[in-house]
């Protein structure tokens, strides 16, 4: 409330099955649709002029922006129809009992006369974007959960085209994956761009109204935004010695516009090296291995990635690059569960994990340390956050070799999980499950009592992803337990610390990553 401190406010009124949002925090302030009047590009702003600079009649004066939407739903994803008249979007109803991820489409008059489903329930669909074409079409890009409603591991995200019979899929969600984080829609004629993560890339597409596929952008790259003005493309593109440039693709030619890891290559670079392991059960592990200059051999690092369904990409990746610039050689790859190689890679782990991904990490590590006289296979350590979090935590339970372990915003406890964590209403029983017998086999907290290693449990204060109980929980146990432990919370960040955290923090952490090395796994 305006005025007072947080905690004179009044108690928060809670009856459904969802109640906060990582990064946002609690749910019952829904978000409404607003239309405000936009000023042309050359009027004064809004802030009060100086006298002597401009004159009282020529300052613009801000419309009242005019409230549409009403109630407890949130809407997002705002989008105007080609004519103006309307706002596509869609609404977000707090569950009472049970958590449904189908979505619905609604269009929402601007002149305030109402408004109309374009897509239901019925479809099946997760909608991640709405889209409209300059002639009216309108695309979406979601994925089918299924008719359960919540079959989101590996969701197979596509584009779809609706029409008056309903949502036409042009993508193959088996094979084309446009589910990345960031991952839009942009329009060039009569066509629409998607990005595509496939082997730790993310390409550039051109998909036609009958389905035809074609590739704008590939290679080495990874496409991160978009967009078309005429024949021309403009794409931001990360590369494996730069965080971002930006490509102009015309006449089937693409040049770079910017060099902005000019500096990062003047200060050095290294880059990684890429691997395909064959794995226990013959099964091809796909990942990297980044290498400090000189003959070694130098400590080796085992870094795993989120999601689960998310993957290590080719771009320039500062967690690597602090990692090699300290003297540590650095393996990560993309096990069972991960992004990019199909769908069937991706649910290969449903209620099986620390099974199929445990064996694909461990056996990657060790054929490329067993291969490479760089890397020394009696000096190894393990990190990882998230479901890279779970992963460590799950390693250092049932394999000693390793001088230390970092688990980081961990998904550490599948029991504590669904009412704690933002998405507990689905994601523990889509992915470990809801017997228990089954949970506990997929559980660090259950085997927490095994652990030896040095373990620095990383967690933030308000991560509503992977709440901070499963830190202390797990941390407790460790400490309870005898192990060589320490925890570092972050106040007033989140489950993004890495990503979005304060420059401040994010600096506090690599140095707290470099000394807990430092300490339990030298250099020299």
């Amino acid at each position: 409330m305006e005025g007072r401190d947080a905690a004179a406010e009044p108690p928060r009124r809670i009856t459904g099955i969802r109640w906060h949002a990582n990064g946002h925090g609690y749910l019952d302030r829904p978000a409404h649709l607003f239309v405000v009047d936009a000023p042309a590009p050359d009027a004064e702003p809004f802030y009060e002029p100086a006298p002597d600079v401009v004159t009282p009649e020529k300052r613009v004066v801000p419309s009242a922006p005019r409230r549409l939407t009403e109630g407890a739903t949130s809407w997002s994803g705002v989008v105007w129809s080609a004519d103006g008249r309307e706002l596509l979007s869609v609404p977000d109803v707090v569950e009472d009992r049970a958590r449904d991820l189908r979505s619905r489409v609604v269009a929402v008059s601007v002149d305030g006369t109402g408004e109309r489903e374009v897509l239901g329930v019925s479809a099946n669909l997760s909608i991640d974007e709405v889209a409209v074409a300059p002639d009216g079409a309108v695309f979406l890009r979601g994925n089918d959960v299924g008719p359960s409603g919540i079959d989101f591991v590996a969701p197979g995200t596509a584009l779809w085209l609706l029409g008056a019979d309903g949502p036409r899929v042009l993508t193959d969600p088996e094979t084309i994956d446009l589910g990345e984080v960031g991952s839009h829609l942009s329009f060039a004629g009569d066509d629409v761009l998607v990005q595509d993560r496939t082997r730790g890339r993310m390409r550039l597409l051109r998909v036609a109204r009958g389905g035809e596929v074609g590739e704008v952008l590939g290679g080495d790259i990874e496409v991160t935004g978009h967009a078309a003005a005429g024949d021309r493309i403009v794409a931001a593109v990360a590369l494996p010695a730069s965080y971002g440039e930006l490509f102009l693709v015309e006449n089937d030619t693409r040049r770079a516009l910017t060099d902005h890891g000019h500096a990062a290559r003047e200060r050095g670079v290294a880059v990684p090296e890429e691997r395909e392991i064959a794995g226990r059960d013959g099964y091809p592990v796909h990942g990297w291995v980044a290498v400090p200059e000189g003959e070694g051999p130098f400590p080796v690092i085992l870094q795993i990635h989120g999601g689960p369904y998310a993957s290590y990409g080719i771009h320039l990746f500062d967690e690597t690059q602090v990692l090699v610039d300290a003297g540590y050689a650095v393996v990560y790859s993309n096990p069972r569960g991960s992004a990019g190689y199909g769908r069937a890679h991706g649910r290969s782990i449903r209620q099986a994990m620390g099974t199929l991904d445990y064996f694909d990490v461990l056996d990657f590590f060790d054929g490329v340390v067993g291969s490479d006289s760089r890397l020394d296979a009696e000096r190894v350590g393990v990190m990882g956050g998230s479901y890279g979090g779970y992963m460590t935590a799950w390693i250092i339970a049932h394999d000693h070799r390793f001088a230390g372990a970092i688990v980081e915003r961990g998904f550490l406890d599948p029991v504590a999980f669904p009412g704690s964590s933002d998405i507990g209403s689905f994601f523990g029983q889509e992915y470990v499950g809801t017997d228990p017998a089954r949970i506990a086999a997929q559980s660090p907290m259950a085997v927490v009592d095994r652990v030896l290693t040095p373990t620095l449990v990383l967690h933030s204060e308000l991560d509503f992803r992977c709440p901070l109980e499963q830190a202390t929980r797990y941390y407790a146990a460790l400490k309870q337990n005898g192990v060589d432990a320490e925890m570092l919370v972050f106040p007033g960040e989140d489950h993004e610390l890495t990503r979005g955290g304060r420059p401040r923090h994010r600096v506090q952490r690599f140095d707290a990553v470099l000394e807990w090395w430092r300490t339990h796994l030298p250099v020299a």
